[in-house]
């Protein structure tokens, strides 16, 4: 058995190499409740006793009853009275949140604020209610149905996140304990090999022993030991029977009980550090150290079992986990990746000094030529081999190696390739096409709220450029990230908050604080500039644009003459730019523009707040 110290000096090795991933992992463990929580004592100190509630104010009353008796009104029957009493709930949360309008958790306008609210005042189960009576006719039919229903939803979430997950998480550590890389897709691993349900009820059955066991208390204590290994042995054989691995996790643990006890009880100095951290430490080092840690431990104790042989240890059969592939292995098991990558790769050896620079960077050239087509067709060959020449190469987990291998994937079609590089005059007509679509979308937003056409923004003309240069940032500053679309949607979410928080804050000190969008009382909004909806709606946008739009459009525009092409961009150039020259000294205000106090007047849905240039329900954008 390897001594702790080698144990430490291995998961610290291997927790260098993997750290953000780690940390990410275990930090997700603490957000859903499945392990860790503790650990967000820090946010958790810093959070108001609940969530989106607001300081006193005797100016604002509220209802004396609360969601439990939206609930007892919902099992006694009175459907009608649970509604009014929701509704006054709403009210009161809405009124809450207009009288300070500074908070981040607005709860008066918007699509989160309505859903949340409909949650936390009880008007959705209400709805439900009413829907299930109408549909059964009789009080106590729909009561029943509605209980189990909520149960099952609160089950069925539970059962397929928080209680496997670790398991998705312990398949994350065993494969950074060997291979240099993991790629976040193998967080659905168990979805690709159609085993999710199968772990799942494994560590059901583990919870329900444990939570059995824990009546004897004494018991508790031992069986947490006994079963300690049961996510590694499921992370590894996700098909194994669940008392199976309940059995092998006993088995492997028996004379291991009281020294994983000492292992546990080896982090005891971080575990007060943590502490006089409120939680810091625990998320940026001890949480994934201590797993990093006891999947070497796990690692050590499967060798352990092989050698002494213990019964049912031929299921610990994913080997590679543990030792990489050799050379002769992966090229028999991957032939055609390794042919694919053998093909040379296309360059545009044309492009040099600053061009070059220019392309590699930003992903704009001058000129198109028919090298840059047969570059983007190489291009979207590599990023659909990407990740088996790396299992190829023996940097990642080999799939088709795995004792479960996934469905193999489908082969991307058409011929939209999203790695390629545009010209300048694509560049110039995409911020166009989008200040325009950008357009099109607010005003109709406008007509249909409102009944009436009004020319949305601050320009004249019929575009809105924060459309545009959120669009062209994203294909030029994000080009790099295009391989990678989560990173790519995080990031083309930071870029287009970025964009439209500081537009609005130039708008607003350089026109006497006008506005012409405000996200104030929208759940989870900045100073009113941005908010979570908003910016979940660009990153969405963003990857669109970046995989679809953009490419799309590009091929349309490859198509026309430059003849037609080049004086086309620059009569919009300057059209542009006359447009901008009038509006910084006669912006475009009014009703529907700035002012939105008539259209307030004719809704009592939401009364106007005192000094603000506008309260609009919709979001509205330069």
């Amino acid at each position: 058995m390897l001594h702790r110290k080698e144990l430490k000096r291995r998961a610290k090795h291997n927790l260098k190499k993997h750290y953000l991933l780690f940390v990410a992992l275990c930090l997700i463990a603490a957000f859903i409740g499945s392990e860790f929580s503790s650990s967000l004592s820090i946010i958790n100190s810093a959070t108001p006793e609940s969530a989106g509630t607001y300081a006193e104010d005797s100016t604002v009353t509220g209802p004396e009853e609360g969601l439990a008796d939206v609930i007892l009104h919902i099992i006694s029957g009175n459907l009608e009275e649970g509604d009014a009493q929701a509704a006054r709930l709403t009210e009161h949360m809405v009124a809450r949140s207009e009288k300070d309008s500074t908070t981040v958790f607005g709860r008066s306008r918007g699509v989160f604020s309505m859903f949340i609210n409909s949650i936390t005042s009880g008007s959705l189960l209400v709805r439900i209610a009413m829907g299930l009576q109408s549909l059964f006719q009789s009080q106590s039919i729909s009561l029943m149905i509605l209980i189990l229903l909520s149960m099952l939803l609160i089950f069925g979430g539970w059962f397929l996140t928080i209680n496997v997950y670790p398991v998705i998480a312990r398949r994350m550590f065993l494969e950074g304990h060997c291979y240099d890389e993991v790629h976040s897709h193998r967080l659905l691993f168990l979805f690709k090999i159609k085993r999710w349900l199968r772990a799942a009820s494994t560590m059901l059955l583990v919870r329900i022993f444990k939570g059995l066991w824990w009546c004897t208390l004494i018991g508790g204590i031992i069986k947490h030991y006994s079963y300690y290994m049961v996510p590694f042995i499921v992370a590894e054989n996700p098909d194994i029977a669940p008392r199976t691995a309940i059995q092998l996790s006993r088995r492997m643990m028996k004379g291991h009980k009281w020294e994983c006890f000492v292992h546990e009880l080896s982090f005891l100095g971080w575990m007060i550090l943590g502490s006089l951290t409120f939680g810091v430490s625990n998320i940026l080092f001890m949480n994934p150290y201590t797993t990093a840690f006891f999947t070497e431990y796990y690692a050590e104790l499967r060798r352990l079992a092989k050698e002494k042989q213990i019964e049912n240890t031929d299921l610990l059969n994913d080997n590679y986990l543990f030792e990489k592939a050799d050379s002769k292995t992966l090229a028999d098991t991957y032939p055609d990746i390794i042919a694919a990558a053998s093909q040379p790769q296309i360059t545009l050896s044309d492009l040099k000094g600053f061009q070059k620079f220019i392309a590699d960077t930003f992903g704009v050239t001058f000129r198109r030529s028919k090298a840059e087509q047969a570059y983007e067709k190489d291009q979207a060959r590599i990023t659909r081999i990407g990740r088996e020449i790396a299992a190829a190469e023996g940097r990642v987990y080999p799939t088709r190696l795995s004792p479960f291998p996934s469905d193999a994937k489908r082969e991307w079609i058409g011929t939209v390739h999203y790695i390629r590089h545009y010209s300048i005059w694509s560049i110039i007509v995409i911020f166009f096409t989008l200040s325009f679509i950008g357009w099109i979308w607010e005003v109709s937003l406008h007509m249909i709220t409102y009944g009436e056409f009004v020319n949305r923004g601050v320009l004249f003309g019929p575009w809105l450029p924060i459309y545009g240069t959120g669009s062209v940032l994203i294909l030029l500053l994000l080009n790099k990230f295009r391989k990678n679309p989560p990173l790519e949607f995080i990031s083309a979410i930071t870029v287009c908050g970025l964009v439209e928080y500081f537009t609005g804050y130039y708008l607003e000190i350089t026109h006497n604080g006008q506005r012409w969008w405000d996200y104030t009382g929208y759940y989870l909004n900045l100073h009113g500039r941005v908010c979570a909806e908003g910016l979940l709606t660009f990153g969405l946008g963003g990857m669109l644009i970046v995989y679809v739009l953009a490419p799309v459009l590009d091929n349309l525009i490859q198509r026309i003459s430059h003849r037609i092409l080049i004086p086309l961009c620059v009569a919009l150039i300057i059209l542009f730019t006359c447009d901008e020259c009038y509006s910084a000294t006669h912006p475009n205000t009014g009703t529907g523009i700035t002012d939105y106090a008539f259209y307030n007047k004719k809704s009592s849905s939401e009364a106007p707040q005192k000094g603000a240039r506008t309260s609009s329900d919709k979001h509205f954008y330069v």
